[in-house]
């Protein structure tokens, strides 16, 4: 294999490393204000529940810079998500069921299967 050949090969990869990071950059920022807004916060009040500055979450939500590890675990506490999903790894979301009785996380399954076969 050439030199050229190997660079060619090596530019590629660079560049679909770029696009996966760049998709997972869109991906966080898109569910941070997605999860934001559902909870109706503005970013000065996630702001002050994560202990940080508005221009911070801003920055977040902008694609403009990503959150710590330590924050990633933070939001995804505060929203009752998983990190997976705030990464974009899953999509789906969790339902954080402590304190319900046996009969209310039964009554909230069967909720969850009408939900999903009403709206195939």
């Amino acid at each position: 294999m050439s030199n050229i050949n190997i660079i060619m090969i090596m530019q590629y990869h660079c560049a679909s490393n770029m696009i996966l990071i760049w998709k997972v950059i869109v991906m966080i920022a898109t569910r941070i204000r997605t999860m934001r807004e559902e909870a109706k916060l503005t970013q000065a009040e996630l702001a002050k529940q994560l202990g940080i500055t508005r221009s911070g979450v801003n920055a977040w939500e902008m694609g403009i810079s990503v959150p710590s590890t330590q924050y990633v675990v933070e939001i995804a506490q505060f929203f009752k998500v998983s990190t997976d999903y705030l990464l974009g790894v899953q999509s789906s979301k969790t339902i954080d069921v402590s304190g319900l009785s046996d009969e209310d996380i039964r009554i909230l399954y069967m909720l969850v299967n009408h939900l999903r076969e009403k709206n195939k």
